[in-house]
C-alpha cells in the first residue's frame, strides 16, 4: 500500500466514523518554490468542510502543508528537482536537460496515483501543476494560471505541450477572473474551446486587516536556488543601515522557526499563514518576486509593492511588465535594484479591485456527482 503519514487526536476519534463516509480528495501541488502549495491552502480549508483530504507533494512544499494541516494524511511524491542556474538566460536550456528526469518523475506519480485509486483510497484529485497526478477513474482537476507557457521563441511549443497535458484532466481551474481587468493576462486567457476551463477567481490564504504599520518594508523571498539566495544577499546589502525598518522573510521552510536581527533588519526563515498575513498587513510596502501566487496574495490584501522578477523566468518578467504597464506596480531587474527604486511605488496605484469571492461550492460539485 502507499505509505501515508496519519495524525490522530482525541478530538477527531469521535468523528472518524462519520468522516470515513465522506469523499477523500488528493491535493497535490508542485514543489517549485512555495506558491503552488500556498495557493492550495484555501482550497484545502474549504474541502475539509465536506471531505477528507490527503496532501501530496515533496520538499519544502510538503513540509509547509504538513505544518498548516498537521491532522491530515500526507504522501511524499518524487521531486521534479527544478533549480535555476546562476545566469537566468540559461534557465530554459537547464530545464530542457532535466526533461528525462521530469518524465521519469511523472511516470512515478502515475504509479502512485494508480495504486491509490485501485485501493479506493481517494475519490478525486486536485493537481496544481503536477503532470502525472490524474486518473480516468476518479474526477481529476488541474490548477494552473499558465494556459500559455511563455518561453521566448519556443512559447508556441511549450504552450501546446502544456495544453495537451491539461486535456488529460476533467477540468482546469484557472485562479483568475475570466474578463478584464484580470491578473494573468495572456498567460491565463486563450481563445481555444478544447479545454474545460473554469475561472475560479484569485486564490489566497490571506485576508485584509486594518493594522497599525510596524514595518516600512517587507521583503518576501521565494523560489528555487540559487536565485533566492542571490536576491537575499542583494536586499541585505541595500537595506542594511538605511533609515527603514525591514522584515525579511527568507522563504526557507524548516522544522523550527528562527529569527535574527541585523541592525534595522529582522530576518525570519519562514512564517506560517497567520504570521505572514499579519506581517504583510503591518507593512507599508512589499518587495518580492512577481510570482503569480504572490501577486494574488497582494491583490487580496490590496498592497503596494515593488517586483523583482526571477532572472530567466519569462512568466515573472511578463507579469511584472504587464502590471507596470497598467500603472499598478513598478519593477526592475535583479541586478539593478537599489533602495532608491522604492520611491517609484508612490506613483503606482497598487493591487486593488481584484478581491473576487471564490465559489467553491460549485467547483466541488464535480466530486459530489461521482
Amino acid at each position: 500500500m502507499v505509505k501515508l503519514r496519519k495524525y490522530y487526536t482525541l478530538t477527531n476519534i469521535r468523528t472518524f466514523v462519520f468522516m470515513a463516509k465522506q469523499k477523500t480528495i488528493l491535493v497535490a501541488p508542485l514543489h517549485w518554490g512555495l506558491g503552488h502549495a500556498t495557493r492550495c491552502i484555501p482550497i484545502i480549508r474549504e474541502l475539509l468542510n465536506t471531505c477528507n483530504v490527503i496532501i501530496a507533494s515533496d520538499g519544502a512544499a510538503l513540509l509547509l502543508l504538513q505544518r498548516e494541516f498537521p491532522q491530515l494524511s500526507s504522501i511524499e511524491l518524487p521531486s521534479y528537482n527544478i533549480t535555476y542556474p546562476k545566469k537566468g538566460e540559461y534557465f530554459k536550456w537547464s530545464l530542457f536537460l532535466k526533461l528525462p528526469h521530469i518524465k521519469k518523475t511523472i511516470a512515478s506519480e502515475k504509479k502512485i496515483v494508480k495504486k491509490l485509486v485501485s485501493e479506493n483510497t481517494i475519490d478525486g484529485i486536485i493537481s496544481d501543476n503536477r503532470f502525472g497526478v490524474h486518473s480516468k477513474k476518479v474526477p481529476s482537476v488541474f490548477i494552473t494560471h499558465q494556459l500559455n507557457v511563455l518561453s521566448g521563441k519556443t512559447t508556441y511549443f511549450s504552450s501546446k505541450l502544456h495544453q495537451n497535458i491539461i486535456k488529460k484532466f476533467d477540468e482546469c481551474w484557472v485562479p483568475d477572473v475570466e474578463k478584464s481587468p484580470n491578473l494573468s493576462g495572456r498567460l491565463g486567457h486563450i481563445n481555444s474551446v478544447n479545454l474545460n476551463l473554469k475561472y475560479i477567481g484569485p486564490l489566497s490564504r490571506m485576508q485584509k486587516m486594518d493594522l497599525v504599520k510596524k514595518y516600512d518594508v517587507l521583503a518576501l523571498l521565494s523560489g528555487p536556488e540559487p536565485q533566492r539566495t542571490i536576491l537575499e544577499e542583494k536586499l541585505m546589502e541595500e537595506f542594511t543601515e538605511k533609515e527603514v525598518k525591514v522584515l525579511l522573510v527568507q522563504g526557507i521552510v524548516e522544522t523550527e522557526q528562527k529569527t535574527d536581527r541585523f541592525k534595522n533588519i529582522t530576518v525570519v526563515n519562514f512564517m506560517g499563514t497567520s504570521q505572514l498575513e499579519t506581517a504583510i498587513n503591518e507593512s507599508e510596502v512589499v518587495v518580492s518576486r512577481s510570482g503569480y501566487t504572490t501577486i494574488m496574495d497582494l491583490a487580496i490584501l490590496e498592497k503596494k509593492a515593488f517586483f523583482i522578477p526571477t532572472p530567466g523566468q519569462y512568466e515573472q518578467k511578463y507579469l511584472a511588465k504587464r502590471l507596470k504597464g497598467l500603472g499598478l506596480v513598478p519593477f526592475c531587474r535583479q541586478d539593478s535594484f537599489t533602495i532608491k527604486k522604492l520611491d517609484e511605488i508612490a506613483f503606482y496605484k497598487g493591487l486593488k479591485g481584484f478581491n473576487v469571492p471564490n465559489r467553491f461550492d460549485r467547483l466541488f460539485g464535480l466530486f459530489k456527482s461521482e
